[in-house]
């Protein structure tokens, strides 16, 4: 991912790590308490407040990608330089990271620190993957990074209305589960929703072991309508014409996740499940239900990069991208989704706000 506080994606190494359509998997309330799936089912109507289809709310749902994620910067950054304020939005990955910074208002805050660290050995690499078991270093780029040097407006997030959810994968059973995150950021929530399983280790969080949100509901629309956004702007890192195939290597997937067979059973089977979760995108973006900002064609950018010529390069196709619809998206929200929040945009490194 490219992170929100300053890690770059890890999630979506193994073929992207992408997969797994939305099911009746573990949500999480937004209190953060764990539920099952009939009480998921409960949480969804609540924090739906009663709202029925068409109540004009507008949601925004971010795809993972690793750093694909600088692509969705790009487009993010056109959304805040026009003002486009959605009512809440979703992000797996690499999507929740970069909708933070969407959230707290930070503009070109992605691009920044992920050129200014791409080729840091702190910030990412082989040797923190040795010494720690995460490629992406926890201390270096969710903590000094995104609290010292670059740090990210945790009161800018608190005070935007726009509500924040993200979604990551129950190690244990393999299914997704949803945090919502009105006013604080969940650091470690955060962190899972971009812990790609093998080339990072799983996050702990309230005696449960949380992965990368991509394994289990890459493209979370089909939720995000639940909670009653019947209009939604989705950004894909992939092109339309994509299509991921089986897996190679399966074999050796499931003896390293030996602990955690269902986690390496919705592995095998996200490649399926992806593509009809995609599929699904394609049918509410032509019923006019979903407006769906994609590249036009393959980003042919790695997990992790450390060129900063390639990650501007990535995140001026979705500038681009972004610009040239932009007149579509303006239509598609209305006015009353176009610079209605006193909350104020910044392009500047702001000072730090906590001590770590």
């Amino acid at each position: 991912m490219a992170a929100p506080h300053g890690a770059g994606d890890k999630g979506d190494t193994m073929d992207d790590m992408d997969g797994a359509m939305a099911g009746a998997g573990t949500g999480v309330t937004a209190d953060g308490a764990a539920v099952g799936a009939a009480g998921a089912a409960a949480a969804t109507e609540s924090a739906a407040g009663g709202a029925a289809a068409g109540d004009g709310r507008i949601g925004l749902v971010l795809e993972g990608g690793a750093m694909r994620g600088m692509f969705t910067a790009g487009v993010l950054d056109v959304l805040m330089r026009a003002q486009v304020e959605c009512d809440a939005m979703i992000g797996v990955s690499a999507g929740a990271a970069l909708g933070c910074n969407y959230k707290s208002r930070q503009i070109g805050r992605a691009l920044r620190y992920n050129k200014r660290f791409c080729a840091d050995p702190r910030y990412a690499g082989v040797r923190s993957w040795l010494t720690s078991g995460d490629v992406y270093n926890v201390h270096f780029a969710y903590g000094v990074v995104p609290f010292r040097i670059d740090p990210f407006d945790e009161r800018a997030f608190a005070a935007n209305p726009m509500g924040f959810w993200c979604v990551a994968t129950d190690a244990d059973t393999g299914e997704p589960a949803y945090r919502s995150m009105p006013r604080t950021m969940d650091m470690p929530f955060l962190r899972a929703s971009a812990s790609i399983p093998i080339a990072s280790r799983p996050v702990s969080i309230d005696g449960r072991a949380y992965v990368d949100g991509g394994v289990s509901d890459p493209v979370p629309l089909a939720f995000f309508e639940k909670q009653g956004f019947a209009r939604t702007i989705v950004v894909l890192t992939q092109p339309d014409d994509y299509r991921k195939t089986p897996l190679p290597h399966m074999r050796a997937i499931h003896l390293a996740l030996h602990r955690h067979p269902r986690l390496a059973e919705a592995i095998e089977r996200r490649p399926g499940m992806y593509n009809e979760e995609i599929e699904y995108v394609r049918e509410r973006e032509r019923a006019g239900a979903a407006l769906v900002i994609r590249p036009a064609e393959s980003l042919n950018i790695g997990a992790v990069c450390k060129d900063p010529a390639e990650l501007q390069r990535v995140y001026d196709c979705g500038v681009h991208t972004a610009t040239e619809m932009l007149p579509r998206v303006l239509e598609f929200v209305g006015r009353d989704h176009v610079g209605r929040r006193d909350v104020p945009y910044t392009t500047r490194i702001i000072a730090p706000q906590r001590s770590i």
